[in-house]
């Protein structure tokens, strides 16, 4: 019998999809993968089906299952399209799934894996933050493992006393400040997109850098730690480390500050998640300590970066807030993105769904998951009409 880990791969043609495709190449002899899917690259998802073996593709715009089937041509690969074609999926029983379709979208094979009590690393955050109380819950009854991706929450994982939780005192997400750290607010209100994408340290998608450029990631990494480790938003701190060498630290009621230090690189924190409980070879880049220079760190001023208000907002109103953020920043992205609206209008988007989209839906039931997949609906359409009739 094999002792490889039968692991699938959803979003394996994003950063994260392609740096867990190194960190398994590195380690061949430790997993065989099954499911690779993608939403539109199909000429990266063959390849990616190819060079790692898998024995299922699945691309998610149904117009490209015949470029994929072309493709696959004469490999032992099974070929598939369409979301539900990939949800569906994910009810397949493997060891572990990782979890890497951008935003929303990844919640429901999320859901469905942790239906199996599969063990999920998860490295898009959105579904947290718009379920997270649901997903955890539902892990703990079924005995399914959630594994943080997520640079600053796999570093928090790493040095967290689940056992002596009790003695934590907080935790302190590290984040870089994005490309416009020394910037103001008006300074950047009308950045251009290759100025928003240029992050100072890591190499990342295009959203996940949107949202670093505007602290709206560090925001919903706020939201995402709360479920992950059942800490109360008052627990949970947020420091600005331009270097992005400390990824997070947990404090201690002994005065013990642990934290998790490594290369800009995520293969390190994929690695992590991969071989836990167990450490394995990330193929990534490795710290120089020797080389260090200096650490800064300095409290972020919440009127510099209003999107960490917005998120102990979001906490405090409860799940709906949450939900209602999420869908807000992923609709604000997009149509920055496509043009739309400016950089600073990012936030204000955001802002204006809090206040105003959100008292309307607040007492909706959130009883199951398509309540909420309703309720993020809802708050799209919201947020796409106040942009075409009011900006």
């Amino acid at each position: 019998m094999s002792s490889k880990r039968k692991i699938s791969i959803y979003g394996a043609t994003g950063s994260i999809g392609q740096s867990t495709k190194d960190v398994i190449l590195a380690n061949p002899e430790l997993f065989d993968v099954y499911v690779v899917t993608a939403q539109n690259n199909v000429k990266a998802l063959a390849d990616a089906a190819i060079q790692l073996n898998a024995k299922i593709a699945i691309i998610g715009n149904d117009q490209k299952l015949s470029e994929l089937s072309s493709l696959l041509n004469g490999y032992d690969i099974e070929v598939f399209s369409g979301a539900d074609a990939i949800n569906e999926s994910a009810y397949e029983k493997v060891d572990l799934i990782m979890a890497a379709i951008m935003g929303f979208a990844g919640l429901r094979p999320i859901m469905n894996a942790v239906e199996k009590g599969i063990d999920i690393a998860v490295a898009n955050k959105e579904p947290l933050v718009a379920a997270g109380e649901m997903i955890m819950q539902r892990a703990r009854e079924t005995g399914s493992k959630i594994l943080p991706v997520d640079s600053e929450h796999n570093a928090v994982f790493q040095v967290f006393e689940k056992d002596n939780i009790n003695a934590v005192e907080k935790i302190i997400l590290t984040a870089s400040g994005g490309p416009f750290l020394s910037k103001t607010i008006d300074d950047v209100y009308n950045a251009s997109i290759d100025q928003a994408l240029k992050h100072p340290n890591w190499t990342m998608g295009q959203k996940i850098s949107i949202d670093s450029a505007t602290m709206m990631n560090k925001a919903l990494e706020i939201i995402e730690a709360r479920y992950l480790f059942d800490l109360p938003p008052e627990q949970i701190d947020v420091v600005i480390h331009p270097q992005s060498i400390i990824h997070s630290m947990v404090l201690y009621n002994d005065g013990s500050v642990l934290c998790q230090m490594g290369a800009s690189d995520m293969r390190t924190p994929i690695a992590s998640a991969l071989g836990w409980p167990n450490r394995i070879n990330s193929g990534g880049d490795k710290l120089d300590v020797q080389k260090l220079s200096q650490l800064e760190f300095q409290k972020p001023d919440f009127d510099r970066f209003p999107a960490l208000a917005l998120a102990y907002r979001a906490l405090e109103e409860g799940a709906a807030a949450c939900i209602t953020l999420n869908a807000a920043n992923e609709v604000a992205v997009e149509s920055y993105l496509s043009g739309e609206i400016k950089f600073g209008q990012i936030i204000e988007l955001n802002a204006y769904a809090l206040e105003t989209i959100y008292p309307d839906i607040a007492n909706s039931s959130l009883k199951g998951l398509e309540d909420i997949e309703n309720m993020d609906k809802t708050v799209r359409l919201s947020v796409r009409e106040y942009i075409k009739t009011q900006i």
